[in-house]
């Protein structure tokens, strides 16, 4: 499963050009950050379980996507 791979190989997968639908819930703000740069703007991430995060930390999410991140 995507879920189980470390933040290094999921910013891998990312700068390859995989998109994926992962479970934040379990991961810092900083890690997801780092995932969604890695994106680029260029791929689909779909980051779930972030009902509990703060807007700012959504936002500082969503910017570093640069468009590529989205909320389920």
């Amino acid at each position: 499963m995507i879920d189980q791979r470390s933040t290094e190989e999921l910013v891998r997968i990312a700068v390859a050009g995989g998109g994926f639908t992962l479970n934040g819930a379990h991961r810092s703000t900083e890690d997801l950050v780092r995932i969604a740069v890695a994106g680029g703007g260029k791929v689909r991430l779909t980051f779930t379980g972030l009902a509990n995060r703060t807007t700012d930390d959504l936002v500082r999410i969503a910017v570093a996507g640069r468009g590529s991140v989205e909320f389920a």
